[in-house]
């Protein structure tokens, strides 16, 4: 008997002309681990020959190239989609808006809590820089690892989680970036796993259809007061 055939991935990775991708790495070994059951069968990169584009020649998983992201159009993320035959499309540290994706099968991962600090621009050290400036003006008592449904909207989908991450007093963005970063590593292969085995399901157009496991601890935006 054959064993049940695996759900197409491709991630989104921006990465920069020299680093980035660590999620995407992260995300293939739970994969070849038997943590993720899935197939990454691409990863895509608005940087020719940049840090991703380096983490897949060494992972031996296929690149493509997404030239001109910022201008992108719904038709380029289809196409994308469709060539590769993604049946899930996961943003790790894609940063630029997606549009024409399938609502239902496209999640994002985010470094701050949702829905206070996502948007155009809160990104990287913006969202760990905005967050700081929050905790010391007393409005949040620590940050978050966020996931959610992807829309045309930057990061206005359903949040289906959320893992608080503390905030030390003589935190800088990028201290907090490398705690929220390990935040991240740990939790992204576990729940990336739940959305594609369709225990974290949506119907891509009303939030209240959003299903969680009954013993899924981080199901709701948690209470920062």
């Amino acid at each position: 008997m054959t064993g049940k055939i695996k759900k197409r991935v491709i991630v989104f990775a921006s990465g920069t002309a020299t680093g980035g991708g660590s999620g995407f790495e992260n995300l293939v070994a739970a994969m070849r681990a038997g943590r993720l059951n899935a197939n990454i069968v691409a990863v895509v990169s608005s940087h020719a020959g940049g840090g991703v584009h380096a983490r897949a020649i060494k992972l031996g998983v296929p690149f493509v190239f997404m030239r001109e992201a910022k201008q992108a159009g719904a038709q380029d993320y289809q196409r994308i989609a469709k060539d590769t035959r993604a049946d899930f499309v996961f943003l790790s540290g894609w940063l630029h808006r997606t549009q024409g994706l399938d609502p239902r099968t496209t999640i994002n991962i985010h470094p701050a809590p949702l829905p206070d600090f996502g948007g155009k621009g809160m990104y990287g050290h913006h969202a760990h820089a905005a967050v700081l400036a929050a905790y010391h003006a007393g409005k949040v008592k620590m940050s978050a690892v966020s996931m959610h449904f992807v829309t045309d909207e930057y990061d206005r989908g359903p949040v289906f989680f959320q893992c608080p991450v503390a905030i030390l007093s003589g935190d800088t963005p990028e201290t907090l970036a490398k705690r929220v970063n390990d935040a991240e590593h740990q939790w992204q292969p576990y729940v990336s796993d739940l959305v594609v085995q369709g225990k974290i399901l949506w119907d891509g157009k009303h939030p209240h259809t959003l299903r969680v496991p009954a013993d899924y601890r981080f199901h709701t935006p948690f209470d920062q007061q």
